[in-house]
């Protein structure tokens, strides 16, 4: 297939709408009418990846971080971003990446580490804000159905887990077409009363352009009236991090070896134990220290996240059991969450898992005689 089949499909289940202001999710290298034979999936792309994809013939390299993170002002090869992006261009393989928005889409990075510690009743942590719209038009009585089905289609209507969500109000409207019109009920010149239905339903703001332009074609009416209202809602499906409780209360230390085991963390750093015992626990792959507040005001015993700064242990002293169980401990299981959203997709596509440890951080092990 095309990678523009690919990408759209990616694009339409993780929104590039859902990332961070900061960050650069989507299409790194590649032209999108190229034909992709078969992809690699990667934590990060580096040039042992690069060569990895080369040697197996993968042209499409898919990771979770970003390749191209900030401006580059030349490809000359001076850095290793610009070696990698190069490589690509020579060997024409292309780059996508899924980064913040594969973070807060609602089966991302953090709701999979929660599946690994076998986590129940598990919930978003920091809902995403501001991204919720109410769309409110007029439909003639006959055609509610087949508008109301077509929004719908498009994405409209989805409330946490239950879709199709509507309201409908009977009124009457009125008209009257000017010179030219072609008024669907009424002569033009005329003033008409119509039985009209107010339809009211709710859509995330990335799919707006989608929704009004699937109301447009399948409303009767010439000129089509509708508003749309910014909501301040939390969409408590979607967002940063996520929260959820063990089977039994564990201690302190059982839950550092459970930690340690379930993401085979070799330099996990953690805050004072204080014999708490360790139940409801808080979770952010990657770099979730901005979170810790977040955490701790969710009443969690525990809070595991990645690239914690020595402040931020002293900030959850007594107040939260804080685990680093580093960064790429917390996020190497992204590429299985890719796996399954394009396989479920795209059964007969072939891809494959980078066999390589992108992890730059090393540890050093010392035992006591």
């Amino acid at each position: 297939m095309k990678l523009k089949e690919l990408t759209s499909y990616l694009d339409s289940v993780i929104p590039l709408a859902f990332q961070e202001d900061y960050d650069n999710s989507g299409l790194q290298a590649g032209d999108e009418e190229t034909e992709i034979t078969s992809a690699l999936l990667t934590l990060d792309v580096t040039l042992e990846v690069m060569q990895e994809a080369i040697e197996t013939n993968c042209n499409l390299i898919i990771s979770h971080h970003p390749v191209i993170f900030s401006g580059l002002k030349s490809i000359s090869g001076k850095s290793n971003t610009e070696k990698i992006i190069r490589r690509a261009i020579e060997k024409n393989i292309a780059i996508y990446s899924a980064h913040t928005n594969l973070d807060i889409f609602s089966g991302g990075v953090s709701k999979k580490m929660a599946d690994i510690l076998k986590l129940k009743n598990v919930r978003v942590l920091s809902p995403l804000k501001g991204r919720v719209l109410k769309l409110v038009t007029f439909v003639p009585e006959s055609h509610l159905d087949s508008v109301r089905e077509a929004v719908f289609a498009a994405g409209a209507g989805v409330i946490g887990k239950y879709d199709k969500c509507s309201f409908t109000l009977e009124g009457t409207g009125s008209f009257r077409g000017g010179e030219g019109a072609k008024p669907f009920a009424g002569q033009p010149g005329l003033l008409h009363y119509e039985k009209e239905t107010r339809f009211e339903t709710v859509m995330l703001s990335h799919l707006r352009s989608r929704v009004i332009k699937a109301l447009l074609d399948s409303h009767p009416y010439e000129e089509v009236a509708y508003d749309i209202y910014s909501l301040d809602n939390d969409n408590v499906d979607i967002g940063l991090g996520c929260i959820g409780e063990t089977e039994n209360e564990l201690t302190e230390t059982k839950f550092l070896e459970r930690v340690a085991e379930v993401f085979s963390a070799d330099g996990i750093r953690y805050s004072k134990p204080a014999g708490r015992k360790i139940r409801k626990i808080a979770l952010c792959g990657g770099a979730g220290a901005s979170l810790l507040k977040d955490a701790i005001k969710s009443g969690a015993d525990a809070y595991v996240t990645g690239d914690v700064k020595y402040h931020v242990f002293q900030d959850a002293a007594d107040r939260i059991f804080l685990v680093d169980t580093g960064h790429y401990e917390s996020e190497k299981f992204s590429s299985e969450i890719l796996y399954d959203l394009i396989i479920k997709k795209f059964p007969k596509f072939a891809v494959r898992f980078s066999e390589t440890n992108t992890n730059p951080i090393n540890y050093l092990q010392r035992w006591k005689k």
